[in-house]
Formats: C-alpha cells, sequence, structure tokens
C-alpha cells in the first residue's frame, strides 16, 4: 500500500506542476499612465504677481463693461470652460462682478486679490509651461465698392451654401463648443471650399453661389490675406475717403496653416526676422509664388459691414490693449485676468530697440482660426499703423492668470 499512495501522490505532484506550467502566467499590472497635467496652477499670496498696470484704468473700466454685458445675455447655467473643468457662466459672472467692484473703488491690490479670489496660472503642457503671446490688430486698407483694372480682389459675404452644425447640439457634453462647417453635396455634407478654389478658381461664381457680389474690392492681395487673418478693418472707399467697417462673419472650416513657419522652414525668412511685417515683404518681393504660399493656409473668412467695431467673437466692441483672443475649449469666455509679457519698443529709425516687459488686466472677448490650443495667446492692439508695430512682430513668452471668487467652485479646475 505504501509504494501505491507513494505513486500515486508522485502522480498527483507531476499532474500539478503538468497543470501550472500550462497555465498562462499571471499577467503584470499595467504601468499606470502619469496624471495629465493640470493647465491651471492654484497660487498662494506669495506667488503672486504686482499686478502693476501699464494701461489707462478708464480702458480697463470700459473692457470689463463689455463682458458684462454679454454675461447678461447668457443664461447663468451655460457652460463654459476653466482648464478642463466646465463651470456655469454664473461663477464667471460674479468674478468679475465682484473685480468691477474692486476696480470701481480702487482696491486692486495683491493682498485685496488674494482675500477674495482663488487665482489660477495657466500652465498649458506645450510651450514648456508658459504661454505664447501674440499681436493682432484692425487694419486701414483702401477699397472700392466697384471691380476694376486696380481694386480687383473680393472680399466676400457669408455664401448662401455655407452650412455651421453646432455638434454641442448633439452631445453638448462631448462636443461643447464644437462645430462642423461645409456645403451640401448629393445630400452628403462635405467641406466647404477651400482658399484655392475659392480666389483661384472663382468657384462661387462659377457655382453661382449666393451672394455671389463681394462687398468690397481692394487693390492688394496680401492685403485682403492679411484681413483674413485680422478679422476686421476699416475700408477708406476710393470713390470719396468715406470710411466702413469690416467685421468677421464666418469662415469655411478649414484648418488654419502658417505660412510664417513655411517661409522659416524654407530659409526664405529666419526666425529672428519672422513677423507679420517679414511675411508681407516676402509675398510682394515674390509675386510669382504669392498663390502658392498663400494657398497652403485653406482657412477663408466671410465678412460683413458693421456700424462699430472690431468685434469680437463675443459680438462686444474690443478694446485696444485689454482684449484677448484665447481658445474657449480652456478659457473662459469673457474673464477677466492678468497677463505678464513683452512688447516692442522702437528706436528713431524703426527698428525695434528692445523687449519690454509688461504687466495688464485683460479681458477673454475674442477667439481666432489660429488660436489653438491652451497656450496661445492673441493681444489685440487696436487700429491702424501704431497698432500694426506693435501687434506685428509680437511673439513672446508670457504668463496669464485667472481670478475665481472664493468659494464659488468646488471642483479644482485641471
Amino acid at each position: 500500500m505504501r509504494i501505491s499512495i507513494e505513486r500515486r501522490s508522485q502522480a498527483f505532484w507531476l499532474i500539478c506542476i503538468f497543470l501550472l506550467a500550462g497555465c498562462p502566467s499571471k499577467p503584470s499590472p499595467t504601468p499606470l499612465q502619469p496624471a495629465e497635467r493640470p493647465l491651471l496652477e492654484r497660487l498662494s499670496p506669495a506667488q503672486l504677481p504686482d499686478f502693476q498696470d501699464d494701461e489707462p484704468a478708464a480702458s480697463l473700466r470700459s473692457a470689463i463693461e463689455k463682458s458684462l454685458s454679454w454675461y447678461a445675455r447668457i443664461p447663468g447655467d451655460r457652460q463654459v470652460c476653466l482648464g478642463r473643468l466646465k463651470v456655469p457662466a454664473g461663477v464667471i459672472r460674479e468674478s468679475l462682478n465682484h473685480f468691477a467692484s474692486l476696480v470701481g473703488s480702487g482696491r486692486i491690490s495683491a493682498d485685496r486679490l488674494s482675500q477674495d479670489f482663488d487665482v489660477f496660472r495657466v500652465t498649458p503642457p506645450d510651450n514648456f509651461g508658459s504661454m505664447i503671446v501674440t499681436g493682432y490688430y484692425e487694419p486701414v486698407l483702401e477699397g472700392s465698392l466697384k471691380p476694376g483694372v486696380e481694386f480687383c480682389r473680393p472680399i466676400y459675404p457669408v455664401p448662401s451654401d455655407l452650412l455651421v452644425i453646432e455638434l454641442d447640439r448633439f452631445d453638448g457634453n462631448k462636443f461643447h463648443g464644437e462645430r462642423l462647417v461645409g456645403r451640401l453635396e448629393k445630400n452628403f455634407v462635405v467641406p466647404y471650399y477651400s482658399r484655392s478654389e475659392i480666389d483661384g478658381e472663382k468657384v462661387l461664381e462659377k457655382h453661382g453661389v449666393q451672394p455671389a457680389m463681394p462687398l468690397v474690392w481692394l487693390r492688394d492681395p496680401v492685403d485682403c490675406f492679411f484681413l483674413h487673418i485680422q478679422g476686421s478693418a476699416v475700408i477708406r472707399l476710393n470713390q470719396d475717403g468715406t470710411q466702413m467697417r469690416l467685421g468677421y462673419a464666418g469662415a469655411n472650416g478649414r484648418p488654419y496653416h502658417s505660412i510664417g513657419k513655411d517661409l522659416i522652414d524654407s530659409g526664405a525668412v529666419s526666425p529672428e526676422q519672422m513677423s507679420m511685417q517679414a511675411i508681407g515683404e516676402y509675398l510682394r518681393s515674390h509675386p510669382d509664388s504669392q498663390n502658392a504660399i498663400m494657398w497652403k493656409n485653406e482657412s477663408y473668412v466671410f465678412f460683413k459691414w458693421v456700424p462699430q467695431g472690431p468685434l469680437g467673437s463675443l459680438d462686444v466692441v474690443l478694446t485696444a490693449g485689454r482684449s484677448i483672443a484665447t481658445d474657449p475649449r480652456f478659457h473662459p469666455s469673457g474673464a477677466p485676468a492678468f497677463l505678464v509679457s513683452e512688447k516692442p519698443v522702437y528706436d528713431s529709425s524703426g527698428k525695434i530697440r528692445k523687449w519690454e516687459r509688461f504687466g495688464r488686466w485683460v479681458l477673454n472677448q475674442d477667439s481666432g482660426g489660429a488660436i489653438k490650443g491652451p497656450g496661445r495667446i492673441d493681444l489685440f492692439c487696436g487700429t491702424g499703423e501704431a497698432a500694426e508695430r506693435i501687434a506685428g512682430p509680437m511673439k513672446q513668452r508670457g504668463e496669464l492668470y485667472y481670478f475665481i471668487k472664493k468659494g464659488l467652485i468646488c471642483q479644482e479646475p485641471q
């Protein structure tokens, strides 16, 4: 019996070993992915800047009133973005109202702000945690209400066949603030015509799209191109010198492409010399390649006549030096913020002598096709040549701080 038991015992262990060998090994745990870096960093009082403002107080009060007028038109439960967190618009409105009261009473100080507000610095994962600050402006351009040999570059209104599909109407959580732009082709929605198709192939005229009649004709194709980037302009009519204002009305939904980067990559313009002015000079000095370069940017903007402006995406008049454009998928529309960056200082010969650090209060009142991601800010610099001199070369690092009245949010913004 002993031999039989031993053999059975050996057989039992052999079977166990065989079964264990045939079983798949326990998978090793999947390594945890690092937590997504927050876009907003809560600051202690010791971390706050000094909040010295280099612009007149009157312009700040004016900009605040315009943001408040926008908040008065929207429901308080509408969702706006604060980093990756969505908060009711009422949170930003109440914060803005309290900020306005401090500005009106002259009680703006780091101590008072840290007492009344939770202060957050934007820390985008791109750009090594700092913001990239550019400038934009409203040009003054010569134009004609009638086409001719000289004025032959059309500026179009929104075409009748352009469709805008607001995706958040289908799923507000999944597609917050997102939209598709296109046109119908045999009952299918397809992308709208590109810049090369509109300007090069003249598809609007060929297909009889209404209204195909342009609002105005300009002289210079480069002026037209930059008008699409700036989004507004004052037009001085060649007939009698009357000035009229163009405002943004819509776009073809195609992605914005930076031709400045193309010129740097090709060696046509050095990174140190790159500016809006440098792009314009290169395009005008290379007329044979103008279209090929500009048509790489498929984005195309349509316009309308406006009685006042320039108007931002909130449909309020922008304030020079105070209004900024950001990506509304990450930045709260209409909100007050403090911006720190650099501005150009020119010498008597018209060359940039130095870059001067500045800080100022700004209001988030616009957006733009080229302003994508949490790390981009576009500062509205005003109207005309003086504003162009500031906006054109700006591409500086900067810091942006948001202020939420204490007690209004329970969840930490990310």
